[in-house]
């Protein structure tokens, strides 16, 4: 048991050391300045369709 944790660990770290790629900092900048404006675009649809649905269902309701 213990000698297979310790295997794992190891090639752990020789994963994490030698074969991941890791992003440079002005790479990780423009992936979240896209996450960003993605958000605020997502955010303002989907108030958009609130604001929208809500109108629709008070004039709807308003007519009885």
């Amino acid at each position: 048991m213990f000698k297979k944790l310790t295997t794992f660990l190891k090639e752990s770290k020789t994963e994490m050391v030698e074969n991941v790629t890791w992003s440079t900092y002005s790479e990780l900048q423009e992936s979240s300045v896209l996450v960003l404006v993605a958000s605020l675009i997502f955010a303002l649809l989907i108030g958009l369709m609130d604001f929208v649905f809500r109108t629709g269902l008070d004039a709807y309701y308003a007519s009885f």
